[in-house]
């Protein structure tokens, strides 16, 4: 299972939130890039960057914070926030994104978002499938639309889609661990899905959890942050994971 620590941005900074509150935000660093480079020394591969700003703007915003980091770094970076128009796209990779994950635009203009499946390929792309009670969340968890979540990804994971984020928004920064029956239930019923989780992880056993169920890979964000799981520790189940 892959580790993917997150970093999300507003006004060029790191911070968290708890349940996709803005209210909430708290910055641990003024420097996206010195954090980047920490995860990278401890063996992690993949980071998540959210564009905290563009998700509930009109645009992509702190696409400068994403080619700074894909410039200088050598991780594998997949970015969402913002991302609303083709142009938006064209920034987002041309800035040096692996992957970019939709949300809001999955939601609200799906025809738009499969015509970035059909340009950029699948691959490029994954889905983000965020959800309170089931039900998909959108623009920055501002709003709670009436998809449910698992015939939501079904559909889309005919058009091609494989990779999906999905963060229970109840969980989110609350460090009171993910919700591992859900992504079961997801596992068991959306066949060939590589699924990523996201909230809630607060402690190493939990990505271990995550490991067993399934899930291809696991983001992990405040829990770093607030020195629950130690970047050691991470680099240690890098090292020692278990194949699922």
């Amino acid at each position: 299972m892959r580790i993917i620590p997150a970093i999300d941005i507003i006004n060029g900074q790191c911070v968290r939130l708890s349940k996709g509150d803005y209210n909430t935000a708290k910055i641990y660093s003024n420097d996206p890039l010195e954090v980047a480079k920490s995860f990278q020394d401890h063996g992690v591969e993949y980071l998540h960057l959210v564009d905290l700003d563009g998700a509930k703007s009109q645009g992509i915003v702190n696409h400068k914070v994403l080619e700074t980091l894909a410039t200088k770094t050598n991780l594998k970076i997949d970015f969402g926030g913002g991302l609303k128009t083709d142009q938006d796209l064209k920034i987002a990779f041309e800035s040096g994104a692996k992957q970019i994950t939709g949300g809001s635009i999955a939601v609200k203009d799906p025809q738009r978002f499969l015509s970035w499946i059909k340009s950029y390929g699948a691959h490029k792309i994954i889905l983000g499938a965020d959800a309170a009670n089931e039900k998909i969340a959108i623009s920055g968890w501002l709003e709670t639309s009436t998809e449910d979540l698992i015939p939501y990804v079904a559909n889309y994971m005919t058009k091609g889609i494989s990779d999906v984020i999905c963060t229970d928004i109840s969980k989110d920064g609350m460090l009171e661990g993910p919700s591992i029956d859900l992504y079961e239930k997801m596992i068991r019923e959306l066949k060939d899905i590589k699924l990523i989780a996201s909230g809630g992880v607060a402690k190493l056993q939990d990505l271990y959890d995550l490991s067993a169920v399934g899930c291809d890979g696991a983001i992990v964000g405040k829990a770093i942050y607030e020195d629950r799981i130690s970047l050691k520790e991470i680099e240690q189940f890098i090292l020692n994971a278990p194949t699922c």
